[in-house]
């Protein structure tokens, strides 16, 4: 059974939201250009090491509301919290994921990592040290010298994940981080996010295009509609067990059930934003 969550407001005393996005629109223009609303007004919560996934058609607002949690967008109505906190310029409790690579093509894998610690202030051989211990744990041990251009794309994506988590950032914000990969690496990247999230369980929001990914990884699936104004039309709660290894997951009959279900609410957003008419 595919379960549909009501938001509800927090219990007195309950922990309050890593990530709580209350009512939040966003819109473009203004003056003397016509106003866009991209984002209707929008609440969603993220609790403390819960996986999030977002799910909708492109250009419906995915990405967006990514940023408003990031701290790189200002809503236009409504208010963003990290643990309670509203917030106020970038969200410092959060790593960065982006679908493109910002490593820096002059250093090397090492350097790229170790500079997530040294712009913080920590010392070059301390921040070394680190960058040495967390290129182990993606299994780059051996490729700590190598350049961007040295590396596939998918040992540049483990260097970006290593170069995020070594500030062990309470949140992880992931805007289709696995996107430029070929299946069978986003699969491995996929597998290796999950045993690095069961560490420590941070709380994460990931958005993907990639239904069956967004199943496979998270422990809840939200579906937004197709823009202009668009809204959360769905909250789905991922039962399968854990641990998951993200290739072996797919062949379980409960993923099948879920992935059904999911796409029979997914499948007429899709239609309308291409701009056909739904089935």
């Amino acid at each position: 059974m595919v379960v549909l969550r009501v938001i509800e407001r927090d219990a007195p005393g309950a922990k309050p939201p890593a990530v709580a996005l209350e009512g939040v629109s966003i819109a473009y223009g203004g003056g003397s250009q016509p106003v866009y609303e991209a984002v209707a007004p929008t609440t969603l919560r993220v609790a403390e090491s819960e996986f999030v996934a977002i799910v909708g058609p492109t250009g419906c607002g995915k990405s967006t509301l990514l940023n408003a949690a990031a701290g790189l967008l200002k809503p236009a109505s409504g208010a963003v919290s990290i643990f309670g906190e509203p917030l106020a310029g970038l969200n410092g409790k959060a790593g960065y994921l982006f679908q493109q690579d910002a490593l820096m093509p002059w250093k090397t894998a090492l350097e790229n990592v170790a500079i997530a610690l040294e712009v913080g202030g920590v010392a070059s051989s301390d921040a070394r040290k680190q960058a040495k211990e967390w290129l182990g744990r993606v299994g780059l041990a051996a490729f700590a010298d190598r350049y961007p251009h040295q590396l596939s794309g998918g040992q540049r994506k483990r260097v970006g994940l290593a170069q995020v988590l070594i500030r062990h950032p309470k949140i992880l914000l992931m805007d289709e981080p696995f996107g430029p990969l070929d299946a069978q690496t986003r699969q491995i990247m996929g597998t290796l996010l999950l045993e690095l999230w069961a560490a420590d369980r941070k709380a994460v929001l990931f958005v993907t295009h990639d239904l069956e990914e967004a199943i496979a990884l998270a422990d809840r699936v939200v579906i937004m509609s197709c823009g202009p104004k668009a809204r959360i039309i769905g909250d789905h709660t991922i039962d399968l067990p854990r641990p998951r290894d993200v290739s072996e997951v797919r062949l379980d009959p409960r993923f099948h059930a879920l992935h059904k279900a999911i796409w029979s609410e997914l499948r007429d957003e899709v239609v309308k934003a291409y701009g056909g008419a739904p089935a």
